[in-house]
Parts: C-alpha cells; structure tokens; sequence
C-alpha cells in the first residue's frame, strides 16, 4: 500500500481520524500578483493540459512558486519526490508538491508544513492520498526531532483548490473551494498557511 492507494475514508479508518467541514482560517487576503504568473498561467491555458503531470508543471508549479516568492524563498518546494515515512502502514510513495521550512536543498529535509497534491479531474478524490501525506510529513519530522503537530494540504485539479489542515488526530476541510479565477485568494490562503508557523506554532 501507498499514499495513492488510500481513500478519505479508509485513512480515518486505518489512523482514528475524524474529519469536520469548517474554517481553517478567517479573513483571508487577496494578494497581488505578478505579470509574470498572469502570463505563465495564460500561456499553459492555451495547451490541451490532458494529464495530471501537465496541469501540475504548468499551473499548479507556477502558483506555489509565485508564492514561495512573495514569502521572500523564505520555504523550500520540491516537485515530484518520494516521501518514505512508514512503509509497514502504507506512508510512502511519490508527492506531488512538498513545502518545508528548511532551507532549499537537493533532498527533503525537515520540517515539513504542507502537501500539494494536483489531480486531473475530481479533487475529493484525491482528499485520502493528501491526508496520508500529511500524515506522512508528521511522522518523518518527529522521526528528525521536530515536533509539528499541524500539516496542511491541498488537493487541486489545478482550477479547484481545496484546502484542507491535519491538528492531532482531526481533519479539517476548509469549507470553500478556491478557484483558479481567485489566485489572490490562493494565494491568500498560502501566504495565513506561512503565517500560522511564522507565529510560532512548531518546536
């Protein structure tokens, strides 16, 4: 078993999860922007983006990193790595977006705050394989010394974007999707996902 192998109700199942709909965060801005990710984005809209792989390099990559530049590169983004937590329960396999606190390096490195998983069509679908990679993350940081308790995620099929945080044993879905014709409020939420570590909330 893998991280693509489980469905939303099997990992509440399998790690005695419960799951809520509700707000993750309140009085999330709508950030600017620059011409370069307006033109990126309008660019890759132009192609057939058939496939998941497509979708994710040529608008899902474009926004994270748009991000990772508003926050100064002050995160690391890794694209396409093998996330090796706990083989035995199924916590392994390839992610398609990890965001870390570390510094930027050629291997993940610790802590880690947050998963992007792009799908091509329905993102509930992907809401399970996203779970497990937080959990994922949660074990590999306490296996590296660092304590963070809450992991946010996000599956997107790059026009849809549904947040979701992992806290202790509960998951939270944020009760609004973003869309692709919100960027700022993607953004937005990204930039309140930075803040909440920026405020202290790891060890």
């Amino acid at each position: 078993m893998a991280y693509s192998n489980f469905s939303l109700k099997q990992v509440k199942r399998q790690f005695d999860l419960t799951e809520s709909k509700g707000d993750i965060f309140t009085d999330i801005p709508v950030l600017p922007y620059s011409e370069w990710l307006t033109e990126t984005l309008r660019r890759g809209q132009t192609l057939g983006l058939a496939s998941e792989k497509e979708r994710s390099e040529l608008l899902v990559m474009p926004i994270l990193l748009e991000s990772k530049f508003q926050q100064n590169n002050a995160f690391s983004l890794y694209s396409g790595q093998n996330l090796e937590a706990d083989k035995e329960l199924g916590l392994n396999g390839e992610c398609d977006f990890i965001l870390s606190l570390a510094p930027q390096s050629i291997e993940i490195e610790s802590p880690i705050f947050c998963m992007v998983e792009a799908k091509k069509h329905d993102v509930m679908e992907g809401l399970g394989q996203c779970v497990a990679q937080m959990l994922g993350a949660r074990i590999l940081n306490k296996k590296e010394g660092k304590n963070i308790e809450t992991i946010f995620g996000c599956v997107t099929n790059a026009n849809d974007w549904q947040f979701m945080q992992l806290s202790e044993n509960h998951i939270t879905i944020h009760k609004n999707l973003f869309f692709l014709n919100n960027i700022g409020g993607i953004l937005g939420f990204l930039q309140k996902v930075w803040g909440f570590y920026g405020e202290g909330n790891f060890r």
